[in-house]
C-alpha cells in the first residue's frame, strides 16, 4: 500500500529530473550554438586539425566529434573517424549520414573525397582520438572488418539511435586499440543491437547496461561514471576530474 502512495511522487521526481536534465541543453542555445541555419549554405571548410599527408608519411588515426546541424546541435554531435596509411597522399572518412539510408542507400560513409577534419555544416570539430605510426597501424588494420560488422547500415535514428555515434561506438568496441571515450552528448553511444543490454564502453576500459540506448549506466576508467535517462547522459570523469553534463558534454571542456 506505502509503494501505491508512493508512486506519485516518484512518478513527479522523475519528470522533474527529465525536465532539469533537458534544460541544460538550451545554454548551449544560449551561450552562441546556433538554433538554425542554411544547409545550403553551411560550412565545410578543412579546420587544420588533420597532419598535412606530405609532411606525415606516418599511418594516422583520428576521431572527431562536431555539433550537429540547427536546434539539434544543443543536445548532440556528430563523430566520424579519418584514417590514413603509411606513405598515402589521402585520408579514408568513415561515418553514418541518415539522410543516406532514407534514400535506401546504406547509412555508412566511406570516402577518400572529403576532407578528414572539415566543418560539420558550419560546426568546428574537435580532435577526440589521434593516434600515429604503430599505434595508428594497429586500428587500421581491422577497420574494414569492423565497419563491415557494423550491425545498423540500413537504420538511422537521430534518437536514441542509431546514428553517427552510434557507429563510432560500434568502432571502439569491436577494435580496442581506438580507446575512444565518447562525449557525453554523442547521443546514441549507448544504443546497443536488439537484444542486447550488456557491452564494454566504446575505449574498452569499462562496462555498461543500456535498454534501447534511453536508460543505462556506465562505468570505465576513460569514461568514469555515466548515467543515461532518455539519452540525456550525465556523469563525473575522474582520471580528468570534470563533470559530465547533457548538450554541454564536459566541464572543464
Amino acid at each position: 500500500m506505502m509503494v501505491v502512495k508512493a508512486l506519485p511522487r516518484l512518478l513527479l521526481c522523475a519528470v522533474v529530473l527529465v525536465a532539469l536534465l533537458a534544460s541544460i541543453p538550451l545554454l548551449t542555445l544560449a551561450f552562441g550554438a546556433p538554433a538554425s541555419r542554411d544547409w545550403r549554405t553551411a560550412s565545410h571548410r578543412p579546420s587544420g586539425l588533420a597532419p598535412d599527408p606530405a609532411l606525415e608519411r606516418g599511418a594516422v588515426v583520428q576521431v572527431y566529434a562536431a555539433r550537429t546541424f540547427g536546434w539539434r546541435g544543443a543536445f548532440a554531435v556528430h563523430t566520424w573517424l579519418a584514417a590514413k596509411p603509411p606513405d598515402a597522399d589521402t585520408y579514408t572518412r568513415y561515418e553514418v549520414i541518415g539522410w543516406y539510408s532514407r534514400s535506401g542507400r546504406s547509412s555508412v560513409s566511406v570516402t577518400s573525397a572529403r576532407s578528414p577534419d572539415t566543418e560539420w555544416y558550419s560546426a568546428a570539430p574537435m580532435v577526440l582520438r589521434d593516434l600515429r605510426g604503430a599505434s595508428a597501424q594497429a586500428v587500421i588494420d581491422k577497420l574494414d572488418a569492423a565497419v563491415k560488422s557494423y550491425p545498423h547500415a540500413d537504420v538511422y535514428r537521430a534518437w536514441p539511435g542509431p546514428n553517427s555515434n552510434t557507429f563510432i561506438a560500434h568502432l571502439g568496441r569491436a577494435i580496442p586499440e581506438l580507446r575512444v571515450t565518447l562525449p557525453a552528448n554523442a547521443i546514441g553511444k549507448d544504443y546497443f543491437p536488439a537484444g542486447e543490454f550488456f557491452a564494454h564502453t566504446p575505449s574498452g576500459t569499462g562496462y555498461q547496461a543500456s535498454l534501447g540506448g534511453l536508460f543505462g549506466v556506465s562505468a570505465g576508467g576513460d569514461e568514469g561514471f555515466e548515467l543515461n535517462v532518455l539519452g540525456l547522459v550525465t556523469g563525473i570523469d575522474f582520471v580528468h576530474p570534470g563533470l559530465k553534463l547533457p548538450g554541454i558534454g564536459r566541464i572543464p571542456g
